[in-house]
């Protein structure tokens, strides 16, 4: 045999896992002599088959030659998901069908997946048989593979069913981790890290620091079976071996101890009680190493919150699972892409975690650690909900209280600013130095990593990590590895500082640069003035992407040194950053600072006295005659000299917040490491800023004790001058919100402010900090009521008590860590003080929450937060994307006022207009600013207009910016840059239309150009700048103010303009998606399938296609371009040509569509090979604010993660089409798709081709498998071809539907929706139901013919039929509660005797008082809930909104005729419309009064004579008649009429009339419209009856109201009685 050494690990005392490198002749030797047999069956899966079969086939087939033993492979599909029932079911057959025996040896080889169902089979095959592990993946060999668990999955988690069942042997080959892919090697490393945090220190540290070595290890091939004896095994080799026989080692004690898991083997569970809870969520996206990886970190900080755990050991457990790739929490951008992420819920993971095998019934139990490599029980812990619940939730708050641990004695983290120059200063320095107390933060660890990527230090902890062991470089510093972009997240500490080290690094080959890049808002973060310094200096730094920020590449070898001049106004880093690195330089530095005031000297001192200390002196040069310090330093050549130890003060600005605490809830707290020997500026906050507010302040040198006044007696600071303590500010903000007292004499305001004001000066830094911390506390100060003001370097803060402050606020933190802390101060005394963003505090505190509670003394509650601020919601910016501003850019005329205005008034957010700001800021119009200054001043201005636009109005509004925006790079990197956090709207209108507006348009000044070259060179740019299109075109639009013929019979609900603007600005900020409804469990959706190659002239019959269905599907592959109708075979539509029907399609619709694009292989008419082409399409329908993308899951995977992590608010369809039919619907490959689709897709979608009735019967059986599950999702699966009708029945996710008007079927089978209604009742899955009207006198009504049309037309099996009676009694009793009531209306006499005998009415019902449509609801058990509802007002509003000339925003004055019960609707229409002013008018006046008292937030105004309004007032542009129509008159000298005035029609831009009389047709009111009103629009009181009642249909069946064939039906009822 050939030679093998092997090294050999005991478990339950018998060596048998044995482990090595290219075993497969010793595996074979070994279980042949040692486990003899009549059969060996070896099972694997197809992607190992494909690696290792041959080989072990070969190996058994030469050692069973010749003997009556049987070597058989069985090989199945790969993944989680043949690990079930059915998977294990179908190695039993196999084993059953070839006759195996008791005998039988079976060998998995494979991952944990093949291991755990081939050890079940095992367990229970023949009452169990031997069998052999031999695993493949990393996290097989170290986990699954060892201790005898064996199981399967079911659709109610995993490994619910199994057995212990030890195999007789498992070989460890390491050499099979060579085809391992890296992030499967990453996926076996979590556990490797795992077993060694729970048991081994020094295994840990072996782990955290050889990384590099290790990964080494597995990606240099071994050629010759090298490293099958230990001669030849290599360094590389003998480490990975020892560190997974170490690992296997542990685990194998561990069930040696505890086999069946009762106590000790629960410690191998470390990290998994969340982590598999969140594996059940993302699988398969995720791996399982990945969800332990992330888990093992949130259990970390559960043993943290209960005071077990140190800050250290959890950044020491952070940084090592990083190091090896691998997600640390939820916010991981590879889980945030993730769709399914977001279903990460607080409650959900709960819910999931309660099935646990560790379980004491409800009781969770989580292995918690207290300390790196031992545990704080021998056994899993039991751990309380909230507990679990605080470390998972995104948010917290603080409860009201007095610190339960006062007087608090306490230390702050390690100061952020001395940690960081501190690590750089050892890192470039000669020796050791030991560094103590160093933050455990992120910030420090980007520093840290940075200076690893640059192999410009090696870093060792010591003491279980309380000290770190830095050995320093000497500045021999080296371009990243493989061109390696160094990562700093939004450390700006970190960006400055290595910005200059950069310019260190030595030369190793031509053309090599270090890039150093940051997230969204890094990358908004200024480093300008550093980096025109350093290049100034002859440094060669470029600009990668936006002017002046981050990412850089930076040329290396270039700090020259000499003379250098920087500006130093914005920030005092950058002065830091090049003392830190000038001795390094090539020539010795004179620093000169420019610019005026330095910001933050404090800081500026603190790095020069740290360099003191490792050995470097700077020189401040004095004034000769008035000894005056200048801003010039000057800096000797040299190398850092690292102390041996090196002690690292508490952080002076995180220590504000307990001191703060104290001063606001009356109680002590003394800071350790702090005092007013202390290195930084924050230091004095206690003294400057406590002391005068009213607390007792003693500070010794090394110590700061806080005694706060009584609650409520903080005085207000007066003037104060923050510069020194700039990061302070914020706690002194949220303390002088509830300062009542006035200041001290010395300090108060001479200039008449409020006593209890507070002016905090010297900040204007902190407006380019994470985030703009004036802004920032001002708009949060607000949500509480506080009133502040902004100056140009600070802000003005206006003491309340407080009692007086509002409770429930929820703080958004900007990803801040100083705005979170803050706000936690004021949460101590304000109730429910929800902090939004708790983790932000990780970049200096990560630990405040527990310290809050444990040190402090205050109670923490984690808080869930609603799902719009969902953890990982795919593809959401860090901030509340659906609050952030929507920015509209576009060529002057395209509509962006207009559109902008309708955006704003539809999200209820402020526009802003760039024009309207420049014009205030500068006192001058543009076109003068223009003709005095030139283009390119005005183009700086309007940048800058930009940038305070964003700054300032980040949230909440509409944004619409001048033309030539992106005229200029700076503008065009800022646009792009926001495109990350907010959407930015290219407004797109037809050119000739902008050139038209432009020919008449004066405010602004000329072009110079043509007007179409401006467009051809802008088009590009405001592409490139926006994330989102709106299609604004007015040539598929009606003229905006013309008086179109009345065309409402034709097409009752014309989409307005304003329906588009809601839809689509509602749809991509999230506030309102445009989602069919229908998609919900327990109903059935459909869409139609659109088969024209140019949808223009099917436009008219739109509505009519449509009726019934929740979407419309746009076969985009089978467009085609009018000038190409001529052309056969595969064709790609132009991008332009499918904006412009989609753009016509959104005209006469606001049902979500669904964009489809089928290969010719799919069944459709794109290239299949178009790949490309195809993804630039699905990036054109997010654009366009597509609700539905339907992809299909073979295009590349790659392709596919870009499209979902950027789709914003549209929806991914993931397909499978096979056409063959040779799909079996209960087979392995149709659930491996479907699992495929469930990972990429919101819904997924499979088709297949049936052959027969059967296959409608397994496809149905699916379905019900899938939907069985708990993460579960909405499924479109159908069988084509006339065999598949029944599928297509019984489907209730978006059946595609076609209609008679249609050119042909999307696909064989396809039935209409009237067809499938008319099928499910026959099958008895849609019961016929009664609906009524009830009322009297109700013969003449024109409701039956409404409703019975549109049942008839839908193929429903309804009727709806006149219940007449005198009063609401019995009968009505009786129909209501009928098992086969399916809705009423109500007309008068009833529509308030009906409410009694409701169960709940809508807030628009109760307002109005009056019910008009009953709707028969099913609670969740069951039973029958009636629902009173009022649809009068929405037929009102929506003819107004259909009528109304559009250059009438929002009516400023309507006028209401009448008040009775109609009039009540009308008033609420009106009022939700926004109109300003309602006029009102009854002859009866104490009548109408009544109706002005039921309406108290609107303003209704009497008026005493029709067509006079009030002398302020504007002239009514709507007008609603709720009288009848003999009740008026156009005489003026009738008796028993009301004379109707001219006047009445005033408006100069005309408007809307309507009159709610039914007959006759045209009324005296309608008339006067018509002949003396110019530009009125007449609304019949049939029309809105129509409106109403198509709302009303909707409200009884789901489905939207065929509206054409209702209206020429009822059109022609109503003539023929007329």
């Amino acid at each position: 045999m050939t030679s093998v050494d092997v090294r050999k690990v005991s478990i339950l005392g018998k060596e048998s896992i044995h482990c090595g490198f290219h075993l497969i002749p010793y595996i074979a030797q070994t279980v042949i002599e040692t486990l003899p047999s009549s059969t060996y069956v070896l099972v694997t899966d197809t992607n190992v088959g494909n690696l290792h079969l041959a080989a072990f086939q070969k190996e058994f087939d030469a050692r069973t030659a010749g003997s009556n033993a049987r070597f058989l492979v069985y090989v199945i599909a790969p993944g989680e998901t043949s690990k079930s029932r059915e998977g294990k079911a179908e190695i039993e057959d196999f084993l059953l069908l070839n006759k195996c025996t008791r005998d039988t040896v079976i060998l998995a080889l494979g991952g944990g997946v093949i291991g755990d169902l081939v050890g079940f089979v095992a367990a229970t095959f023949m009452r169990g048989v031997r069998f052999v592990q031999i695993p493949t993946t990393l996290l097989a060999m170290v986990d699954s593979s060892v201790g005898g668990k064996t199981a399967i999955d079911t659709p109610h988690g995993k490994n619910l069913i199994g057995a212990f069942w030890q195999p007789e042997y498992i070989f460890i080959d390491a050499a099979f981790l060579e085809t391992l892919p890296a992030r499967e090697f990453s996926n076996g490393m979590a556990e490797v890290i795992k077993t060694a945090a729970i048991w081994n220190e020094t295994e840990f540290a072996a782990l955290e620091s050889r990384a590099a070595e290790i990964f080494a290890a597995i990606q240099t091939p071994s050629a010759n079976f090298a490293g099958r004896t230990e001669s030849t095994r290599s360094p590389a080799q003998q480490l990975l071996l020892s560190v997974i026989a170490g690992s296997i080692g542990v685990k194998a004690h561990i069930v040696t101890v505890d086999e069946r898991e009762t106590g000790l083997r629960n410690l191998v569970n470390f990290g998994h009680t969340i982590g598999h809870a969140i594996e059940a969520v993302l699988t398969p996206a995720m791996l399982h190493g990945e969800c332990v990886a992330v888990g093992m970190v949130l259990e970390a900080e559960v043993a943290r919150q209960l005071g077990v755990l140190s800050q250290v050991a959890v950044g020491r457990l952070t940084r090592c699972l990083k190091a090896y790739n691998l997600p640390v929490s939820l916010s991981d951008p590879r889980i945030a892409s993730l769709p399914a992420a977001r279903s990460l819920s607080v409650s959900r993971l709960l819910d999931i975690m309660k099935i646990d095998k560790k379980n004491s019934g409800p009781q969770k139990k989580i292995v918690i650690l207290s300390r790196i490599g031992a545990t704080y029980e021998p056994k899993a812990t039991v751990v309380a909900d909230k507990v679990i619940a605080k470390t998972l939730s995104e948010a917290v708050k603080v409860v009201p209280g007095s610190p339960s641990k006062s007087p608090i004695r306490m230390a702050t983290p390690g100061s952020k600013s001395i940690s960081n120059r501190a690590l750089l200063l050892a890192a470039l320095g000669t020796g050791t130095c030991r560094l103590k107390n160093l933050l455990h933060s992120d910030d420090t660890q980007v520093m840290m990593n940075a200076l690893v990527e640059l192999q410009g230090a090696k870093f060792d902890w010591e003491d279980g990590g309380e000290t770190l062991v830095v050995s320093g470089g000497a500045g021999a510093l080296s371009v990243p590895r493989d061109g390696k972009e160094i990562y700093l997240g939004n450390a700006g500490t970190a960006a400055r500082f290595l910005t200059t080290v950069c310019t260190l690094v030595q030369t190793q080959s031509a053309g090599q640069r270090t890039v150093i890049t940051g997230n969204a808002r890094m990358k908004q973060r200024p480093i300008g003035p550093l980096v025109d310094a350093l290049c100034a200096n002859g440094s060669s730094i470029d600009y990668l992407e936006s002017q002046g920020c981050l990412p850089l590449s930076i040329a290396p070898a270039g700090l020259k040194g000499a003379h250098i001049q920087l500006a130093a106004s914005v920030s005092s880093q950058y002065v830091s950053s090049i003392l830190l690195c000038a001795p390094y330089a090539a020539e010795p530095v004179t620093l000169e600072l420019t610019g005026g005031q330095v910001i933050s000297q404090p800081y500026i001192d603190m790095t020069i006295a740290m360099m003191k200390t490792f050995g470097i002196e700077v020189v401040r040069e004095k004034d000769a005659e008035t000894d005056r310090l200048l801003d010039i330093y000057r800096i000797p050549k040299g190398t850092y000299k690292n102390p041996a130890e090196y002690n690292i003060e508490s952080d002076a600005s995180s220590a504000t917040y307990p001191l703060a605490i104290a001063a606001i809830t009356g109680t002590t707290c003394t800071i350790t490491n702090i005092g007013s020997a202390s290195l930084q500026g924050d230091a004095r906050f206690a003294k400057e800023v406590l002391e005068p507010m009213g607390c007792k302040v003693v500070q010794t040198e090394t110590e700061t004790t806080v005694t706060g006044p009584p609650v409520g007696q903080l005085r207000a600071l007066g003037l104060v001058d923050m510069e020194p303590m700039t990061d302070a500010f914020l706690t002194a903000s949220v303390l002088a919100a509830v300062a009542t007292q006035p200041a001290l004499p010395a300090r108060t305001l001479k200039d008449g402010s409020k006593p209890t004001t507070t002016r905090i000066i010297g900040i204007a830094n902190q407006r380019v900090k994470e985030c703009n911390r004036i802004k920032a506390m001002i708009d949060e100060l607000a949500k509480f009521g506080v009133e502040t003001s902004e100056l140009d370097d600070g802000l003005e803060v206006y003491g309340k008590p407080v009692s007086e402050l509002k409770q429930g606020v929820s703080v958004h933190c900007y990803d801040d860590h100083r705005v979170a802390m803050a706000f936690s101060v004021l949460g101590s005394v304000i109730k429910d003080t929800i902090i939004e963003e708790k983790r932000c505090v990780e970049k200096t505190w990560p630990n405040w929450w527990d310290d809050l509670e444990n040190k402090i003394g205050l109670e923490v509650e984690g808080v869930e937060l609603p799902s719009a601020h969902g953890v990982a919601s795919a593809s959401r910016p860090s901030e509340d994307a659906s609050q952030a501003s929507v920015v509209l850019i576009g060529m002057r005329g395209s509509g962006k006022t207009f559109i902008g205005e309708l955006a704003a008034r539809t999200l209820g957010w402020q526009f802003v207009d760039a024009d309207a700001v420049f014009e205030q800021k500068h006192q001058t119009g543009v076109r003068e600013f223009v003709q005095k200054n030139g283009w390119p001043a005005f183009r700086e201005a309007e940048s800058e207009i930009l940038q305070e636009l964003l700054s300032q109005h980040s949230r909440g509004h509409v944004i619409s910016l001048g033309g030539g925006i992106v005229e200029t790079p700076a503008a065009r990197d800022i646009l792009k840059a926001y495109t990350q956090k907010g959407p930015v709207v290219h407004i797109v209108r037809e050119i000739d239309e902008v050139i038209s507006y432009l020919g008449e348009e004066t405010a602004r000044p000329a072009y110079g150009e043509p007007i179409i070259d401006v467009f051809k060179r802008r088009a590009p740019w405001f592409a490139e700048c926006s994330s989102y299109e709106f299609v604004n075109y007015t040539g598929v639009l009606n003229s905006s103010d013309a008086v179109a013929s009345d065309d409402s019979k034709a097409t009752p609900s014309l989409l307005s303009i304003r329906d588009e603007v809601a839809r689509f600005f509602n749809h991509i900020t999230g506030q309102q998606p445009n989602y069919a409804p229908n998609l919900a469990k327990g109903k059935r959706s459909y869409f139609l399938c659109l088969t024209y190659p140019d949808i223009t002239p099917a436009l008219p019959y739109v509505q009519d296609m449509t009726a019934g269905v929740d979407a419309i599907e746009l076969r985009v592959d089978l467009l085609r371009s009018p000038k190409d109708f001529d052309k056969v075979g595969p064709y790609i539509p132009p991008t332009a040509y499918v904006t412009n029907q989609i753009a016509a399609l959104r005209h006469k619709t606001n049902l979500p569509l669904i964009f489809t694009v089928r290969t010719v292989s799919q069944g459709g008419q794109f290239p299949d090979h178009a790949e490309k082409e195809a993804f630039e399409l699905f990036f054109t329908a997010v654009r366009l604010g597509v609700e539905y993308i339907d992809v299909e899951i073979s295009w590349s995977e790659k392709n596919i993660q870009d499209l979902i992590s950027r789709k914003g608010h549209s929806q991914i369809i993931a397909s499978w089409h096979d056409w063959s039919g040779n799909m079996h619907w209960d087979g392995k490959p149709v659930e491996a798709k479907y699992r495929i689709a469930h990972g990429f897709g919101d819904i997924v979608k499979i088709v297949g081709k049936a052959n027969g009735l059967e296959d409608n019967f397994a496809l149905h059986h699916f379905v019900l498998q899938m939907q069985a599950a708990p993460d579960a999702k909405p499924i479109i699966a159908i069988n084509m071809g006339v065999e598949g009708q029944m599928s297509r029945i019984l489907n209730s996710t978006f059946s595609p539907v076609t209609h008679p008007l249609l050119p042909s079927k999307a696909a064989p089978g396809q039935l209409s929706f009237a067809q499938i209604q008319t099928a499910l009742h026959l099958l008895g899955q849609l019961p016929a139901k009664r609906f009524f009207l009830f009322g009297t006198p109700i013969a003449h009504s024109m409701s039956p013919t409404l409703h019975n049309t549109a049942f008839e037309a839908l193929g429903l099996p309804h009727k709806y039929e006149l219940l007449e009676t005198a009063t609401v009694g019995e009968e009505i009793k009786a129909a209501i509660t009928s098992p086969d009531f399916g809705g009423a209306s109500v007309t008068i006499p009833f529509k308030r005797d009906i409410m009694p005998l409701l169960d709940a009415l809508s807030k628009d019902a109760e307002a109005i008082g009056a019910v008009n449509t009953v709707i028969p609801l099913k609670r969740e058990d069951g039973s029958l809930l009636l629902y009173g509802e009022n649809t009068d007002w929405r037929g009102i509003t929506q003819s107004i909104k259909r009528s109304l000339p559009r250059s009438i925003l929002v009516p400023e004055a309507a006028l209401v005729i009448g008040a009775g019960g109609t009039s009540r609707a009308a008033i609420y229409a009106l009022w939700k419309l926004g109109v300003k002013t309602i006029y009102l008018f009854n002859r009866t006046r104490s009548s109408a009064e009544t109706l002005v008292d039921a309406f108290p937030e609107a303003k209704v105004k009497l008026v005493d004579e029709l067509g006079a309004w009030p002398k302020v007032g504007p002239a009514p542009t709507v007008i609603i008649s709720t009288v009848p129509a003999s009740a008026t008159s156009l005489d003026p000298f009738a008796t028993d009429a009301l004379y109707l005035p001219t006047t009445l029609f005033t408006a100069p831009t005309g408007g809307v009339v309507i009159d709610m009389a039914y007959k006759p047709a045209e009324t005296p009111l309608l008339a006067l419209a018509a002949n003396v009103g110019k530009n009125w629009r007449t609304v019949m009181g049939v029309e809105v009856l129509l409106e109403q009642g198509y709302h009303q249909f909707h409200l009884w069946t789901g489905r939207h109201c065929p509206k054409s064939i209702v209206s020429e039906r009822v059109w022609k009822v109503y003539s023929m009685s007329a």
